[in-house]
């Protein structure tokens, strides 16, 4: 009896010694390093469109050409997010996030040396699929640098501060286009800034290792050898976690994509402003998606204090139905005044910011700590390219014969509505599979102090 008490309160206050370890004390300097990581990703992926304009004249381009870039730019990274996350295990998620950015700099300053367009699209496609790989194993390094209770307030400060930065970037970029062959310039300077990214993360971020914000294992001496290496088998078994699979069919529901897409042709051809003028609404859109991402990770925390294991799916659902309602007085109805639709275009992009700060800490919360860099490539770089191609494809077929309003009633409305009715799976699966993945931490854990008693 004796010993198994002694045994009991040894394991208790090896528990409370967790929860205090699992504060990294370097937790928000990782943060700030992999922002300024994804924000070359987040550049680049537009860069060709700021660029494209000069580009064209250059290199006697047409339309059709930046379709093909984009959507290859976009295509390449289903399968570099999980090679590079691959990768990432191998050689580690520090060196890998370094080869990732010093490659696509490389890419990027060779794509500034382009002659025609096929050497351009060769390289902006290297680039896009080195950059890539940025995203799945950054979000992975936040999961293990944040508790659960600290992470939608991480992932709202990554994705807002980035998309914030980012907006600046662009402009600054596109004013290469003044000088001749500036298109030039603006590649080397992406890629010059993705160098200097790479040099940043590998004298600052320091890899927490997998699972160290994690209660049951953050006082552990070694956490490694209690996680079985991820493996293919492994990576699809995440299919078979019922909140996983909701997650990646929300993904592919995902309509409020489009409104990046062809929210500027629908202001011009449905609505008669000018380019310039439509342009404007850019800027409340993503002054509003910054809100909803750093404001709504501090509302996911409140929720999750109020609704344990359920405050976050009232909340992502909550930003569905937002979007859904919003959108259809923003699409459906025609106001002559630009300011109006900046106002609502801001509520579409509060709307829209708000999904980070819940999504990403779902789908970290139903995967083991091993599996979330694959997870979160297969979430980001597979179910979100495949909605995006899906959606720009037919889409655009459809816009030619219904008309841009009608694509937008079904996609941005009726769609999210759908989207936001099959989140509703998650009030009853998602508790069951965090228990799940917390009983799995808590046997690893025993585990580690049986052996450790025994020595």
């Amino acid at each position: 009896m004796t010993t198994q008490a002694g045994s009991a309160l040894a394991a208790d206050t090896v528990s409370e010694g967790a929860a205090q370890a699992s504060k990294l004390p370097y937790r928000w300097r990782n943060l700030i390093v992999l922002t300024g990581v994804t924000v070359v990703d987040n550049t680049e992926a537009g860069l060709s469109a700021t660029l494209f304009p000069t580009i064209a004249d250059a290199l006697k381009l047409q339309s059709g050409h930046l379709g093909l870039l984009a959507a290859l730019g976009r295509l390449v990274s289903v399968p570099a997010g999980p090679a590079w996350t691959w990768l990432a295990g191998k050689m580690g998620r520090r060196n890998a996030l370094v080869a990732t950015t010093l490659t696509g700099g490389v890419f990027g300053i060779a794509a500034g040396f382009s002659q025609d367009f096929a050497q351009l699209l060769i390289f902006n496609t290297l680039m896009s699929g080195a950059i890539i790989g940025g995203s799945p194993i950054a979000n992975a390094i936040i999961a293990d640098s944040f508790d659960d209770s600290e992470r939608a307030k991480a992932v709202g400060y990554f994705y807002g501060f980035m998309s914030l930065i980012s907006s600046f970037i662009a402009p600054l970029i596109a004013l290469f286009t003044g000088i001749n062959d500036g298109w030039r310039f603006g590649m080397w300077t992406i890629g010059a800034i993705c160098i200097l990214a790479g040099l940043v993360v590998s004298q600052f971020l320091k890899d927490p290792e997998v699972g160290a914000s994690e209660k049951q294992l953050a006082d552990l001496g070694s956490r490694e050898h209690l996680a079985p290496k991820a493996t293919v088998r492994s990576v699809l078994s995440l299919f078979r976690v019922p909140s996983f699979t909701v997650m990646m069919l929300s993904r592919l529901l995902s309509g409020h994509l489009l409104i990046m897409i062809f929210g500027i042709q629908f202001l011009v051809a449905e609505r008669g402003f000018t380019n310039a003028v439509a342009a404007i609404v850019f800027v409340p859109f993503g002054l509003g998606y910054f809100a909803g991402t750093a404001g709504g990770g501090w509302l996911v925390a409140l929720l999750d204090r109020i609704l344990p294991d359920r405050g976050r799916v009232a909340y992502l659902q909550g930003a569905q139905f937002l979007f859904a309602a919003v959108a259809f007085f923003a699409t459906q109805f025609s106001y002559d005044n630009i300011g109006i639709y900046g106002a609502f275009w801001a509520l579409m992009g509060f709307a829209q910011g708000a999904n980070p700060p819940a999504n990403r800490p779902i789908v970290a919360a139903v995967a083991l700590p091993e599996l979330r860099g694959q997870a979160f490539a297969i979430f980001l770089t597979v179910f979100e390219t495949i909605g995006w191609a899906v959606f720009s494809l037919v889409a655009g077929a459809l816009a030619e014969t219904l008309g841009i309003q009608a694509v937008f009633l079904w996609t941005l409305v009726i769609l999210m509505l759908i989207n936001a009715a099959i989140l509703t799976a998650l009030y009853f699966c998602y508790p069951r599979d965090v228990a799940r993945v917390r009983h799995t931490l808590q046997e690893r854990r025993q585990e580690a102090l049986t052996q450790e008693r025994q020595a």
